[in-house]
């Protein structure tokens, strides 16, 4: 059971929060040309007020009339005023680590770095929040336009801005924190909710928001419900309270939208791993099949490519995996990917195409046989000593030496290259790629098979149990290992491929975190190594 979250676990709520509202009046509208003639700002720390700022400015260059019209701000007003390079560390040490709010914030903030990078002290690295954003996200519907004035007007504000620095920054204080009530409502009470509301696109289910409050920061499976408490969709996290949230600040997708219409409640589970987030979620999407999931669902069908063994073996697409001697890859998630891999091996070898036999009534070979491109026994001149050798081609290429079947598809591709027959060797390119990714699949679960029992520590201290490629238990570094009985247990009984798309995803997952780098095997039951001779790239083949 969990302990008790604490803070950092759920970020920073907003009432610990130091923010300073701040207002700039300027001689004109861009940063590059214009300076400022006036600083006000209020500092606010749980609603309570800490402190005011407020100064004029001495611009060193005249002020246009038509600012005096709007501001009221004359020449002779800073005349004797401080210069910015004077204002300028009285105000930062005023900032200093706060959230700074102002109504069209980049305006404020444009003037303040450009002024602050010319003095020496670099841009502010402080998070800013803009009540612009905020409303445009929270009341647009409600008032004709998004005017600091409209805003003040809407939510009564007892100061009225009249464009001087500080009873603009008072009255967006007031509008600030009408919207922070407002926020709150629809569950955006931390700081990191407040920042991405700002700026989200789209009109996402504010209302749900609260539906993560109870998340944690920490890696981990989240579950999706609707209104009948259906699993509608599942999916990983390192962080889950990030995670979820960011499907609210404006996921524009349709489904998304789509699937927060239709959620009603969120479950997570915590996973000491990201390995064990991964393999969790793969299972429960194979288990549940929620309909938002596309990724990883299961498969309507399953298919395998198999070598059967009859006297003259031919490749055959079969639904079923058997211990029946015949050769096997898969599984596929469909019956066109197996199709793909099966023509990658015909055009590898001439290994039978169809299924006619010596003695079988028919009127001649067939036409693969006719054109040579295969060895069928149907015309009942086939010479069995070398196609028992085209056979032990395509097992051989599929049991331990891949590059028997791979180097053939990369000869073709060249060739076709060479000939300015671009679509037939991007043909063979993706047919080489479908073979040569299957082929690695059914090495890296016979490795897991034979070594049976693992336990493997990644670089950061993380460890996983794996037993014959599938996922036991994983924990942190720091936690103490569980009891592990690598050594006994019952005897193996491996099977060639594995027997379900799911299984042969995990093994994947699995796989990919054994080798990541800096990953180490502490303790197994049998040697664990990969197979002798890698599968090769294209680039290796046709370089």
């Amino acid at each position: 059971m969990l302990g008790q979250r604490s803070f950092a676990d759920l970020g920073t709520p907003l009432y610990d929060v130091t923010f300073v509202i701040l207002d700039l009046e300027t001689t004109g509208a861009t940063a590059a040309s214009c300076e400022i003639t006036e600083i006000g700002a209020v500092k606010y720390r749980g609603g309570e007020l800490l402190g005011t700022f407020q100064s004029l400015v001495n611009p060193g260059t005249p002020i246009p009339p038509t600012i005096t019209v709007l501001t009221g701000i004359t020449q002779a007003m800073v005349i004797d005023a401080p210069k910015i390079d004077e204002c300028m560390a009285s105000l930062l040490e005023f900032v200093g680590g706060a959230v700074i709010v102002g109504h069209n914030i980049r305006f404020d903030m444009s003037f303040l770095n450009a002024a602050a990078t010319r003095l020496g002290y670099g841009k502010l690295p402080n998070r800013t929040v803009d009540t612009l954003g905020l409303a445009r996200r929270l009341v647009q519907t409600e008032v004709r336009n998004l005017r600091l004035s409209s805003l003040a007007a809407h939510f009564r504000s007892p100061t009225k801005p009249n464009h001087r620095a500080l009873e603009d920054a008072r009255a967006t204080a007031h509008v600030f924190f009408e919207l922070l009530e407002r926020a709150g409502s629809v569950g955006a009470t931390y700081l990191e909710d407040l920042l991405r509301l700002t700026t989200a696109r789209g009109r996402p289910h504010y209302d749900k928001l609260n539906l993560t409050d109870r998340l944690p920061r920490l890696p981990g499976v989240y579950l999706f419900h609707d209104v009948d408490d259906n699993v509608i969709y599942v999916g990983k996290a390192k962080n889950l309270r990030s995670r979820v949230r960011s499907y609210f600040y404006g996921d524009t997708r349709r489904s998304v939208t789509t699937m927060l219409r239709n959620l009603a409640r969120i479950d997570h589970r915590v996973c000491p791993t990201e390995l064990e987030a991964e393999i969790t979620e793969l299972r429960l999407i194979h288990a549940m099949a929620p309909r938002y999931n596309r990724r990883s669902r299961p498969p309507k069908s399953t298919s395998w490519l198999k070598l059967t063994a009859e006297r003259y073996p031919r490749l055959s697409i079969v639904r079923t995996y058997r211990d029946d001697g015949g050769t096997y890859l898969g599984p596929f998630r469909s019956k066109k990917a197996a199709e793909t891999v099966m023509t990658a091996i015909w055009d590898a070898v001439p290994i039978r195409r169809c299924r006619g036999g010596p003695g079988k009534p028919r009127s001649g070979a067939c036409n693969y046989a006719q054109l040579g491109i295969a060895m069928c026994p149907c015309g009942g001149d086939i010479d069995e000593v070398r196609y028992a050798a085209v056979c032990e081609d395509v097992r051989a290429g599929i049991a331990s030496d891949p590059e028997r079947l791979l180097a053939p598809l990369a000869d073709r591709m060249k060739s076709r290259a060479r000939e300015q027959r671009f679509e037939d060797a991007a043909l063979a390119r993706d047919r080489f790629q479908a073979l040569a990714a299957s082929l690695n699949r059914r090495r890296h679960w016979q490795s897991l098979q034979a070594a049976g029992r693992l336990w493997v520590e990644d670089r950061e201290g993380d460890s996983a149990f794996i037993d014959q490629g599938r996922l036991v238990s994983s924990w942190k570094a720091g936690d103490g290992s569980p009891l592990l009985n690598i050594t006994d247990g019952d005897e193996l009984d491996p099977t060639q491929v594995p027997t379900s798309v799911a299984l042969q995803e995990e093994v994947q997952l699995v796989w990919r975190w054994i080798n990541r780098p800096g990953a180490r095997v502490v303790d197994t039951r049998s040697p664990f190594a990969s197979p002798p001779r890698p599968v090769p790239s294209l680039e290796a083949l046709a370089g």
